[in-house]
């Protein structure tokens, strides 16, 4: 059976995500990479970004890993059922807090009902933009596994992560898991 790379859609948050950050850094070495862009990262309207991101997903029939940062990992949880469906797993990184930033509010409230695809949710003890409780308040309503980080800003250009080889590890693990689900299974009698 050809095994075939898993479609990895890139979900960047608000501002989008500059040439020196992990995101951008992975679009451009990983083949199977696809980056939703917005019409505007500067005034998001969950209105149009939610779709955007829901007809990249739909656009064609694989299934796809999710890769979010920040509001990214907010316009994620949004994503309607169709779209859901086709998302067999998502790396969420730095959530953002939709409900106490004010340029972000059209995001709230942010879904507290489980994602139907394995997650990773991964934050920062003192990310400026969202208190780690609250991530692990999401990371709890969303199902998704729980990886918190000491320390480590908002995980981006501006904390130290470039290539991120953590993050990049933890993608491969989505990937892995996705390549092992898809093999048959045998059962012993």
């Amino acid at each position: 059976m050809a095994h075939t790379e898993p479609r990895i859609v890139i979900v960047p948050g608000w501002c989008n995500s500059g040439p020196d950050h992990w995101q951008s850094l992975w679009a451009h070495s990983l083949p199977q990479a696809e980056r939703v862009e917005q019409d505007d990262w500067l005034t998001p309207k969950r209105a149009d970004w939610v779709p955007t991101l829901e007809a990249l997903i739909l656009s064609r029939p694989e299934p796809v890993i999710i890769v979010a940062h920040s509001l990214g990992c907010i316009t994620t949880s949004h994503v309607g059922p169709e779209a859901a469906a086709r998302i067999q797993s998502a790396l969420l990184v730095a959530p953002a807090d939709p409900e106490r930033r004010a340029h972000l509010a059209d995001f709230a409230p942010v879904p507290y009902q489980a994602l139907p695809y394995r997650s990773i949710l991964v934050a920062s003890s003192n990310d400026p933009y969202c208190p780690v409780r609250l991530a692990g308040a999401y990371a709890r309503a969303w199902g998704s596994e729980f990886v918190r980080l000491q320390n480590a800003g908002h995980i981006n250009t501006e904390s130290g992560h470039g290539e991120w080889p953590l993050g990049r590890a933890l993608l491969q693990s989505l990937v892995q898991d996705m390549a092992w689900g898809a093999q048959p299974r045998t059962v012993a009698a």
